[in-house]
């Protein structure tokens, strides 16, 4: 089935994400079945800065459906760059594209990633639901290693293609569990292991923004040459403060969101 509309993009995002996170729908359960109100943040894409795939590429769909750039951010570390979009509708989740720096790797990484992105069909990363697509190429279990041993990152997207990265649950929405410190110790309490990396809680109220995430789960992935259990999305939780204008924080801090990036990091 053809898809062109934002609201069918998005149904099928969740449903592919939920399908390989079993545990996000674990948790959307557990929160539900407290009657809890629970409304989408944002959702994370990744991809490369490959002319092609870019994410001014990825955002295409976005901007075509009332989404509109408002901020940058800079990972210097992991060699990272991303954008996040907003819609005129408040209710709609925010967009935020990474892209990996390929010009900072190594040939040997660079030599990979232009192999697979030649698998893609010319002008099939123009198709309206090309994000969601899942994995346009052919990848061996050779191929994932040697990227993992320059990037968690690039090893992730060669595996798992286009598709969310993680959801986001809104915590000022909810009523229960709106402090994240009580939604952090109840998650723990039912099981599900938090992402530690820069301690449980990203940001602070100065920041206007505190995250928290569960670690990726592990699924079996079939390559080329045989399958792997690796890493694959994430839940990740934000509270917004207001800003002094009186006005919720929109935006996303770097420094925050450079560890939510280890929540699929191998030996997490």
């Amino acid at each position: 089935m053809t898809i062109k509309t934002l609201p069918a993009l998005l149904d099928k995002m969740w449903k592919d994400y939920v399908e390989i996170n079993p545990l996000a729908q674990k948790v959307y359960d557990l929160l539900a079945k407290d009657d809890e109100q629970i409304l989408n943040d944002h959702i994370a894409l990744r991809t490369f800065n490959h002319p092609r795939l870019s994410i001014d590429v990825m955002a295409k769909p976005f901007l075509e459906s009332g989404y509109k750039y408002m901020g940058d951010y800079h990972f210097t570390e992991k060699k990272l760059y991303a954008k996040h979009f907003e819609h005129a509708d408040e209710k709609m989740p925010k967009i935020f594209i990474s892209e990996l720096l390929l010009e900072q790797f190594s040939p040997e990484l660079n030599k990979i990633i232009n192999r697979l992105v030649n698998e893609i069909p010319a002008g099939k990363e123009n198709e309206f639901d090309f994000i969601s697509a899942g994995r346009p190429w052919k990848v061996s279990t050779k191929d994932y290693q040697d990227l993992l041993k320059e990037s968690d990152y690039a090893a992730w997207v060669a595996a798992f293609g286009y598709r969310p990265n993680h959801f986001t649950v809104f915590i000022n929405a909810l009523k229960k569990f709106s402090d994240i410190n009580i939604l952090n110790e109840y998650l723990k309490s039912n099981g599900f292991k938090l992402n530690s990396s820069g301690g449980e809680i990203k940001g602070s109220k100065d920041v206007c923004l505190e995250q928290s995430s569960t670690l990726a789960n592990n699924i079996e992935v079939s390559f080329s040459d045989g399958k792997l259990t690796i890493p694959a999305c994430y839940y990740e939780f934000a509270k917004r403060y207001p800003m002094q204008n009186g006005k919720l924080y929109q935006g996303f801090v770097a420094a925050s969101a450079d560890k939510i990036f280890e929540s699929t990091n191998q030996g997490q």
